[in-house]
């Protein structure tokens, strides 16, 4: 008889108890970010299902890259939107590509 598949929600519940001796070890503070780092994980356990991988932290640390750029992604178009709306910015620079870094002065 073949084994039984534990769902990828337990698999996710025993890879952050695996790495709660390490959460420990971070101060306080750390530690309220690295539990946000594993709760945004949480928001793409059907693509962590989906891919079934041997190694489930790799799906883990992928989502929370995902999780990551999508904020530096808002981010990144707040700036831009505070910069074109400062006097004196230039209206006729072309928009930085996504992923590019802005620069922190208006030139």
């Amino acid at each position: 008889m073949g084994r039984t598949v534990l769902p990828y929600s337990r698999i996710w519940e025993m890879e952050r108890e695996r790495w709660q001796k390490f959460r420990r070890a971070l101060r306080k503070t750390d530690q309220a970010y690295f539990d946000r780092l594993f709760e945004s994980a949480r928001l793409h356990l059907q693509a962590g299902v989906y891919a079934s991988t041997p190694w489930p932290l790799e799906s883990i640390l992928l989502s929370i890259l995902l999780e990551q750029q999508k904020a530096l992604s808002i981010l990144e178009e707040r700036v831009r939107d505070l910069e074109q709306a400062l006097p004196g910015s230039r209206e006729d620079a072309p928009p930085p590509r996504p992923g590019q870094l802005l620069p922190l002065l208006p030139e």
